[in-house]
C-alpha cells in the first residue's frame, strides 16, 4: 500500500469546504448507512477503508497491545494486515486516506457532502435570519416604549395645562355661579357647593367644544389666551372665599373634566295612525297647532323616581324640526309645561346666550353682562341639534339618560314655515 503524504489543511478546505474532522465524521456516517445497500464495495476496498478506520481512531498499529486472533479468523488477519501496511500515517492522513478512497469508490458521496453542506449553510441562513428578525423585535420594541413613554409624558403635560385652564376658568365664573347657587339653594353651603361644580364642568365642557370648532389650537395656548385676556381674573386666586376652597375640595376629588352627557337614542315605528288616534284620544300628553313661524317648546322636569326620559311625536302631512337640550337647573316642580314663541330669540333657550359662544371666548371666557342674566338664566347643553324631521310617515321615538337634576327641552321648531301650521302628536314619559 503506497504511503500517504498529509494535505495542506486549505487546499482541502477550498476542495471541500469544512473541516477535516467534519468531513470525516459525514463519511464515516455515510458508509454504515449505505454499505451493502446503496453502495457495494469490493472485499479489498472494504479492508482498506476499516484499515483507515482503526489508523484513525488508534493511531499506527501496535502487535503488543493486539489481541490474538484465532486461527480460523481470516478476515481479521486480513484487517490487520491492512492496517499494518499504513505505517506511520498520522490520524489526520487516515482521515483523508478515508475520505479520498471513499470519494473515488462511490460516486454518491460527494453529492450527499454537497446536499449536508447546503443544508447547514440553510440553517445558518435561517438562525442568522433568525437573529436579525429578534433584534428587529428588540430595536420596535424599544421604539414603542420610547413612544408611549413620550405619549406619557404628553399626557401628564396635558393633563397640568388642562387642570390649569379649568382653574383659570373657574376663578373668573365661580362669583357668578356663586349667586346663583345661593339663589337656587339658600342657606345649604353644601347643595351649592354641589351646583357649582355642575356649573363649572359644563362651562369648561362648552368652552373646550366652541374652541375646537373654531380653531385647532392646543391646550396650552388656549391657557395663554385666557391668562392674557383675564389677568385680573387669576391675581384673585388667593382670595377666594371660604365656600370656593370647599367646592375646590370636591372638585379635586373628581377625575373627570366635565360632567359627560351621553347621546340620545332615537328610532321611528310605522304605527303613526294608532299613535295618533290614541294621542288624539286622550291616552297622551296631547295634541298641539304649531303655528307657521312659531316654536313649541315642551319642559320636561326630571323625576327624582325616574333615570329615563322618553319621547314620541309625529304630524299631519308635513315635517317639523326637532331639537332636545337639557338645563341644568333644579326642577321646582314635576308638571310638564308648554311654551310657544314666534322665534327662538323669543324663546328661554337662545343659542346667542349660551355660556361659551365664540364671542364669549374672543372676550375672554363669561362676560359678566351675558353669563347668567339678572334672572340668573342656568347654562343649557345640547342633546340633539333641532334638525327637521319627516314624522309624518312614521312615530319618531327616543330616549335619554339623565345626566343630573335639570329640566329637558323638547322643541319643535316650525319658523322655517312661512305659511303652514303643523298638527302635532306627542307623548313624554320617563323610566323607573
Amino acid at each position: 500500500m503506497a504511503k500517504y503524504v498529509e494535505n495542506d489543511p486549505l487546499l482541502h478546505e477550498e476542495k471541500w469546504g469544512m473541516p477535516l474532522r467534519e468531513l470525516y465524521r459525514l463519511a464515516l456516517t455515510f458508509y454504515k448507512q449505505n454499505s451493502g445497500k446503496a453502495i457495494h464495495l469490493s472485499y479489498e476496498d472494504n479492508l482498506k477503508l476499516v484499515a483507515f478506520t482503526n489508523q484513525a481512531n488508534n493511531g499506527p498499529f501496535d502487535e503488543k497491545c493486539a489481541p490474538e486472533l484465532g486461527i480460523f479468523d481470516v478476515i481479521g488477519k486480513d484487517r490487520r494486515l491492512h492496517w499494518q501496511q499504513l505505517g506511520d500515517i498520522s490520524k489526520a492522513q487516515a482521515m483523508e486516506g478515508f475520505i479520498n478512497l471513499l470519494d473515488r469508490m462511490c460516486t454518491s458521496f460527494k453529492p450527499y457532502i454537497e446536499a449536508v453542506k447546503q443544508d447547514n449553510e440553510t440553517k445558518l441562513k435561517l438562525e442568522l435570519q433568525k437573529k436579525q428578525e429578534a433584534l428587529k423585535l428588540l430595536e420596535k420594541e424599544k421604539e414603542l416604549q420610547e413612544k408611549q413613554q413620550q405619549e406619557e409624558e404628553e399626557r401628564c403635560k396635558e393633563e397640568v395645562q388642562r387642570r390649569q385652564l379649568k382653574d383659570a376658568l373657574n376663578q373668573q365664573t365661580y362669583q357668578q355661579f356663586k349667586s346663583y347657587a345661593v339663589k337656587q339653594f339658600p342657606g345649604s353651603p353644601e347643595q351649592q357647593a354641589v351646583l357649582i361644580c355642575q356649573l363649572q364642568k359644563e362651562h369648561y365642557h362648552q368652552y373646550m367644544q366652541q374652541l375646537h370648532l373654531h380653531s385647532n389650537t392646543k391646550t396650552p395656548n388656549l391657557l395663554q389666551n385666557v391668562s392674557a385676556e383675564e389677568p385680573e381674573s387669576l391675581d384673585s386666586k388667593q382670595s377666594a372665599t371660604s365656600e370656593q376652597s370647599f367646592y375646590e375640595k370636591n372638585n379635586d376629588s373628581d377625575n373627570e373634566d366635565y360632567v359627560t352627557i351621553c347621546p340620545a337614542k332615537m328610532w321611528t315605528r310605522p304605527d303613526i295612525k294608532a299613535f295618533k288616534k290614541e294621542v288624539a284620544a286622550g291616552r297622551g300628553d296631547g295634541v298641539i297647532n304649531v303655528g307657521h313661524g312659531d316654536i313649541v317648546t315642551v319642559r320636561v322636569p326630571t323625576n327624582s323616581n325616574g333615570k329615563c326620559i322618553f319621547w314620541e311625536f309625529a304630524t299631519d302631512n308635513y315635517d317639523i324640526g326637532f331639537g332636545v337640550y337639557f338645563e341644568w337647573s333644579k326642577p321646582l316642580t314635576n308638571d310638564v309645561t308648554v311654551h310657544v314663541s314666534e322665534s327662538d330669540d323669543d324663546d328661554e333657550f337662545n343659542d346667542d346666550e349660551d355660556l361659551s359662544t365664540p364671542e364669549d371666548l374672543e372676550c375672554g371666557s363669561v362676560s359678566t353682562e351675558r353669563s347668567l342674566t339678572a334672572a340668573y338664566k342656568p347654562p343649557i347643553s345640547i342633546i340633539v341639534p333641532v334638525y327637521r324631521r319627516e314624522c309624518f310617515n312614521e312615530v319618531y321615538v327616543g330616549s335619554h339618560a339623565y345626566p343630573g337634576d335639570g329640566v329637558y327641552l323638547l322643541k319643535f321648531d316650525n319658523t322655517f314655515s312661512i305659511w303652514r301650521s303643523k298638527m302635532l302628536y306627542y307623548r313624554v314619559y320617563y323610566e323607573r
